[in-house]
Parts: C-alpha cells; structure tokens; sequence
C-alpha cells in the first residue's frame, strides 16, 4: 500500500494542493483538518478512524479500498480516478449519516468520551459470565438486556457489528439509531431502531472484570459495576463521497451477497 500511494502522489499533485500526508494511527495535524477532501487510501477500518479525527472539521471523506471488503471505502484507484476531478468540481455531493458520541460516567476513574461512525458496543468479557443492562432514552424505559451485552450502532454501523448479531440492515443516510442485543437470555429479546435526538443512557448493573465499551472495533474502554454510558447523536455527522456508479444496495449484493440468487462457490 505505501508504495502505491506513493506512486499517486504526482497525480494529485497535478490537481490539488496536498496539505498534509497522515498515517494510519497517527494524529491528524492541524494543516488537515483545514482541508477540503480528506482522501482515505486503505480499508474500512482506516475510514472509520479518519471519520472520528475528521468529523469536528466537517471534512468529506473518499474512500479508496486497498483493504479486503471495502464496503465503506467505496472507491477502487480505477475509480477514483475516473471520478477524481468531478468530484473536486462539487459533482459528486457527500452524503451526511450520522455519527454517535459515546461518553462513560464512571465510579473509579476518569470519565472516557469518544465519537463512532459505526458503533459502540459493550461486551462481557472475561471470565465470560452474563452482564445485566437497563437501557433507557429520554424518559422512556428501553429495556433490561441480559446476556453478553449489546451494540448501539448507527445506520452506517448496521452492516458490521450489529449485522452479524442478528441486527437489521438500514440505509445509511437515516436519522435513527438501532440496539442490537448480544446473545440475550431471553427469545422476545429483539433489535430495535430508536429515534436519535434522546440520548440513550446504559446503567450497568452486574459486569464482569472484562466488561468493555468497544468503539468502531478500535477504542476500547473497561468498565465497573455503576457506571453509565450515555450514547447521543454527535453534533457533527461523517459526510462521505458516495460512488456514483454503485448505490447502496448494489453494494450490498456486490460485497455481501445480499438478495442474490447466486452465491459464490
């Protein structure tokens, strides 16, 4: 991948005025967060952590997959740039979708506070035993989740984390949140979409020593018994170039094979 993105240094060159060359991992300098385009050459995995960086600023995202599925980083180099001045031209809106922002309030150490593009998760963790969670919004009593623990996602989110535990597939441009359970004790246990302008607020009331907050699979959090997460819709949503040529539900047959009579062998 270095040496790729190396390889295309000139091309942007000829188009832009490149600000500044982040690696993945490294803070965002300030000279970034000023730019017009942020340009992500990697995976998903990549775009989710330039999305947390990069949302305050409101800089657009493109996407470029140099990873394995590629369902957010839409963009392949053949497309790129073949779209690349169209999209500098204003052509090619980004679409918003909104953004959570998780913050704990803890009984044992400082509070922890963190933006997601796709969720935020708690999971039991070690010794493994059954965790207990009252789930409430605004004024209204959610639910009561024991089991492994549960994923608050958003639409964007729907296809990851919260997918492969049984959630439903939303399009991604909705202004909702959805709690999938993990594992619950009980069968009526079921996904369910909620409005996103209440906050939902957690309340832990049996963890495990293991018991994190997982955001987007990469910042993590331990937690003890009486603290409370509070989740929100983010003041600033993740706008991010879609591809022209492929909307989301052809996505969604391409990468994962959904509604499509053929399978792979």
């Amino acid at each position: 991948v270095p040496e790729q993105i190396e390889g295309l240094r000139p091309w942007f060159e000829q188009r832009a005025e490149i600000i500044a060359t982040v690696a993945a991992g490294e803070q965002i300098s300030l000279d970034a967060i000023e730019a017009d385009l942020c340009v992500i050459l990697g995976g998903d995995g990549t775009l989710l952590a330039a999305a947390r960086a990069m949302a305050p600023a409101n800089v657009p995202l493109l996407g470029v997959n140099m990873g394995k599925l590629g369902f957010l980083a839409e963009f392949n180099i053949e497309h790129l740039k073949k779209h690349f001045d169209d999209i500098l031209a204003g052509k090619i809106k980004p679409e918003q979708r909104v953004m959570l922002e998780v913050c704990v309030q803890s009984c044992e150490k400082p509070g922890f506070c963190s933006l997601a593009a796709n969720d935020v998760a708690i999971s039991a963790g070690e010794p493994f035993r059954m965790i207990d969670l009252n789930v409430v919004q605004g004024a209204n009593h959610l639910a009561r989740y024991l089991g492994d623990g549960l994923v608050i996602s958003t639409p964007t989110g729907t296809t990851g984390y919260s997918l492969s535990a049984g959630g439903p597939i939303l399009e991604p441009t909705l202004d909702v949140m959805v709690i999938t359970p993990l594992a619950a004790h009980t069968l009526s246990m079921r996904p369910i979409v909620v409005r996103s302008d209440e906050p939902i607020r957690v309340t832990t009331a049996s963890l495990n020593p293991g018991t994190t907050v997982i955001v987007d699979g990469q910042v993590t959090s331990g937690l003890c018994e009486g603290d409370v997460i509070e989740v929100r819709k983010a003041d600033h949503p993740m706008r991010i170039i879609p591809h022209p040529g492929r909307p989301f539900f052809e996505t969604l047959t391409s990468k994962l094979q959904w509604g499509s009579p053929h399978h792979p062998a």
